[in-house]
């Protein structure tokens, strides 16, 4: 029963052969049932009545409500009397002349094109949804604008949003700049006191603090594109609305439906639920609207008090044409905020200032003939600069210049070598890459190279070799190796480097090693900056997890035993005690390869700690940003961090990791329980860093982290009360480094522009 069993034959077929029985798609399966409630009715119905008490019912009995957004037509009236005011001067002539500055924001879901005279006057305007296709659409944008100007001068142009590197690249715009950066030039055009900016667009909400004329914290959403103006337009299109008439009906709404600020998926359910309450049409349109705002407000920007964000706020991007989510926002916040009369092209306009601002000697921008006679071809590659293999998109163009998207570091666009990075992950790469079998007289045993067994490598694999055996560890992870393991993954909401997990011990067995040594670790090693040392839960116990759910680790001799390196003195008799039951081994040569191993590992740290402040060094020399990209220890795997070390120092920055730096300070009474070790060297960084000129703190954290729902909270708190940024990569399995490379060049350019400010 049902529409999807009813509709689709081959998904009635896969439930016959799963379940190994025919199954039965009565007719009239859709309305089983309400005939079946029709069955059950204790007594006959009339349906003049009912229709009648339908018509009459009032559902605010039944669902949570909110305040209405507006009370009355003329409260609606002054609000957009108010709102009208906010104007930057468009004159749009019928033939453009003269110098102009041109301003492109190709966005995810639209593209924006502002031309403006020498008096920063809006000379002509675009805004058009992109089709997936924004290159042709800004070609023939161009072509248009060009033919129909032929005494129009481009002395300058800019580009900025998701295209920005491609739309460059195809038509010689003359510059780029970030997103935050082109929203906050044209918002002091309207407002030099500004100290808050919000812009919500189709897929991505940017939201950042201005002090003193600078910016001083960035909020960014992170992968997921819930409550951003996509989110109104599917619920409108899904309700049968375009997206204009749903917004419209919300305005007026008595009882506003409280749906909370959740994501697509739980606010489907929230949706339905309210439907089936008895909630109209209206009531839910200025429900979801008011959602929008909470879900920028407390789950994007994490405020505990938006009355906080500023007295001077200016709203931008399409989403702020809807009344009903702009009036939404001065409810929540209390206040009166200004919404320009080009919210939607502010991007495209802060750009245009920019290149006017900026201009070159000549413009290197494509002319009408390039255009008419510019054509692309598109063309797949694999790189193979390193071991990530990226795909490649190649662009060809018809003048002969090429784009190359689609990779994760700069090497397949300057073909420079990562050598000279100051770049600690790499040195981390390279230490443990050193780690190699040595042939011994016990045979092969297998090390997973995954979570705490990444950086206890060191440790492991010289206490296993001095005994005797041949060490083999199952590499960095790849997506191959991911792909093959992940039928044996128990839950998708489990974090990315725990699925990695199964990657490496299908990888330890698809090579026949006779035995793999990977044991449950409730603690780590004691440091000096915690309150305990445990291991996260995860990290802990995910060895039960293997022997539960990959049954072939039968197929070997799988040592998951309980582990506790962390007191020294009791180590090698518990592990002793684990390994005679599978070999023939003497506590006195446990013993000793138990000190050995304390000392490998001993030297390990010490020796990443010599190396980062050797980093640290040079980059102070060479008046280097150092970005401390603070996450576990096994970020160092280049699939688990998406080589986001490599994105920032293509960008000229430092890079080192939070245990470079977390013995610089001393103990100190924090807002939380400090007693994962793994999260104590992160205050421990954060608290560092606070103190540091020319070092900022990046952390990366993961979508199905729990506990990075409070270390994140804590970080930010750390820096922010020192003035510093606080920047967020939530990473697990992302693809594409879009929204990364937004984050990191808008804190480089806040930080340029803040040395800018106080020189």
């Amino acid at each position: 029963m049902g529409g999807p069993l009813t509709f689709n034959s081959e998904l009635r077929a896969a439930f016959d052969k799963t379940l190994k029985l025919t199954g039965v798609c009565p007719e009239n399966s859709l309305y089983y049932v309400a005939i079946g409630t029709a069955l059950l009715a204790e007594e006959p119905v009339n349906f003049a009545d009912a229709i009648k008490q339908l018509q009459t019912m009032d559902a605010s009995g039944f669902v949570r409500s909110l305040p209405p957004l507006f009370a009355d037509e003329d409260e609606y009236r002054r609000f957009s009397e108010r709102h009208q005011r906010n104007q930057v001067r468009v004159h749009e002539p019928k033939e453009i002349t003269g110098r102009c500055a041109l301003g492109i924001d190709a966005g995810s879901t639209t593209v924006k094109m502002v031309l403006i005279n020498e008096q920063e006057e809006i000379l002509y305007s675009m805004y058009q949804p992109n089709q997936g296709n924004a290159l042709q659409l800004v070609r023939e944008a161009l072509i248009e604008l060009m033919r129909a100007n032929p005494r129009m001068e481009i002395v300058s142009s800019c580009v900025t949003g998701y295209g920005e590197d491609l739309i460059r690249s195809a038509f010689g715009v003359d510059a780029g700049i970030v997103e935050t950066m082109a929203h906050f030039t044209a918002s002091r055009k309207y407002m030099p006191d500004v100290d808050f900016i919000i812009d919500i667009g189709g897929q991505d909400i940017k939201c950042f603090k201005i002090h003193n004329g600078t910016i001083d914290n960035i909020f960014l959403n992170e992968a997921c594109s819930s409550g951003c103006g996509s989110f109104l337009q599917t619920f409108a299109n899904a309700l049968g609305y375009e997206i204009e008439d749903f917004s419209r009906l919300g305005l007026f709404a008595k009882h506003p439906v409280d749906l909370g600020s959740r994501c697509t998926v739980f606010m489907n359910s929230s949706v339905k639920q309210a439907q089936k309450d008895g909630a109209t049409i209206d009531e839910i349109s200025a429900g979801l609207s008011i959602s929008v705002v909470k879900n920028a407000l407390y789950k994007v920007i994490r405020t505990a008090d938006a009355r906080s964000l500023g007295k001077h706020i200016i709203t931008q991007g399409g989403t702020f044409y809807n009344d009903a989510v702009l009036r939404a926002f001065e409810q929540e916040l209390d206040t009166k905020v200004i919404r320009p009369n080009i919210a939607g092209l502010m991007g495209a306009y802060g750009c245009a200032l920019h290149a006017l601002r900026h201009c070159p000697d000549a413009s290197s921008l494509l002319n009408l003939d390039q255009l008419e006679h510019f054509h692309n071809e598109i063309r797949y590659v694999q790189c193979g600069l390193c071991n990530n293999h990226c795909r490649l998109t190649v662009n060809q163009f018809s003048d002969g210049r090429k784009y190359i998207g689609g990779n994760r570091c700069e090497r397949p666009v300057t073909k420079k070598s990562t050598a000279q990075d100051l770049n600690i992950y790499a040195v981390k790469r390279e230490l443990l890459s050193q780690y190699k079998p040595v042939p011994g007289p016990r045979g092969k045993i297998g090390l997973p190279l995954a979570l705490n067994m990444m950086e206890l490598l060191p440790f492991w694999h010289t206490f296993f070799t001095e005994l005797g055996f041949e060490v083999v560890t199952s590499g960095f992870a790849s997506l191959e190796k991911y792909q093959k393991a992940q039928n044996s993954i128990p839950s998708d909401t489990i974090c990315f480097p725990a699925k990695l997990v199964h990657a490496a011990i299908q990888s330890l067995l698809d090579q026949q090693i006779p035995a793999i040594f990977y044991p449950c670790m409730t603690y780590n090693m004691r440091e000096k900056n915690a309150d305990n040392n445990y291991n996260c839960p995860v990290v802990a116990y995910y060895p039960e997890v293997i022997a539960a759910n990959m049954q072939q680790v039968t197929q070997c001799d799988f040592i998951y035993d309980y582990v506790g390196i962390h007191r020294q003195k009791n180590f090698p008799v518990k592990v002793h005690k684990i390994l005679s039951q599978h070999f023939r081994v003497g506590l006195r040569e446990v013993i000793k390869a138990s000190k050995k191993a304390y000392e490998a590992y001993d030297q390990h740290l010490e020796t990443i700690r010599q190396k980062g402040q050797e980093i640290i060094t040079q980059a102070q020399l060479d008046d280097r940003e150092i970005i401390v990209l603070a996450g576990r220890p096994y970020h160092a795997d280049p699939l688990v961090s998406h080589d986001i070390d490599k994105l920032i120092t293509s960008y000229g920055a430092a890079v080192i990791s939070e245990d470079v730096i977390n013995e610089e300070v001393g103990k100190k009474e924090l807002g939380v329980w400090n007693q994962w070790t793994y999260h104590s060297r992160l205050y421990a960084a954060a608290r560092y860093v606070a103190t540091q000129e020319k070092m900022n703190l990046v952390q990366l954290v993961s979508f199905g982290c729990g506990v990075d729902a409070i270390t994140t909270d804590e970080v930010r708190e750390i820096l922010e009360e020192h003035g510093k940024i606080y920047t967020q990569i939530k990473i697990d399995e992302i693809t594409n480094l879009g929204a990364v490379k937004i984050r990191l060049r808008s804190l480089f350019a806040a930080l340029k522009q803040e040395d800018e400010h106080h020189d």
